[in-house]
């Protein structure tokens, strides 16, 4: 896939630089997508986990650094929240732009539109459409909150 290329090149360079921050969090990112395809192999699918499903885990482990990052700072350990900071920007490099907060609620009030969504019934596959058409470019525990105001409202 076009990601697992992206990643090889820049394991690649970050070796000839000698960068080893970007070389720690991509192996970590390689390490990873690497666990997730040994558990989908035992579903009997070969090729691995699939582009969305890894922009889906880089997202995850984004978010994951954002919950450490405001640990470490409630804590005063500045260094290890700059360093959880660092370990972001490397693997926001493989993910498109992200959406904002408009942009998302224009992408939801669209696909609500598209699919006629109008109750919280609706709320499962307005979530598939989402996930198909922004996958790897928006928070999708937030767009999920903002589907969920919108068909309650």
């Amino acid at each position: 896939s076009m990601l697992r290329d992206e990643l090889n090149q820049a394991m690649k360079q970050a070796m000839k630089a000698k960068d080893t921050r970007v070389l720690a969090t991509v192996r970590l990112i390689n390490a990873a997508i690497k666990q997730k395809d040994i558990e989908a192999r035992t579903d009997g699918s070969d090729d691995g986990i699939s582009e969305a499903d890894i922009q889906a885990l880089l997202m995850k482990m984004i978010k994951q650094r954002q919950d450490s990052i405001s640990i470490y700072k409630d804590a005063g350990r500045d260094q290890q929240a700059d360093a959880e900071q660092e370990e972001i920007l490397v693997i926001e490099r493989f993910l498109p732009e992200q959406m904002t907060d408009d942009e998302m609620r224009d992408a939801v009030n669209s696909v609500c539109e598209e699919l006629g969504a109008s109750s919280i019934k609706d709320m499962g596959p307005a979530m598939n459409a989402l996930r198909k058409q922004y996958a790897g470019q928006m928070d999708m525990a937030k767009a999920s909150s903002m589907l969920k105001e919108r068909l309650a409202g």
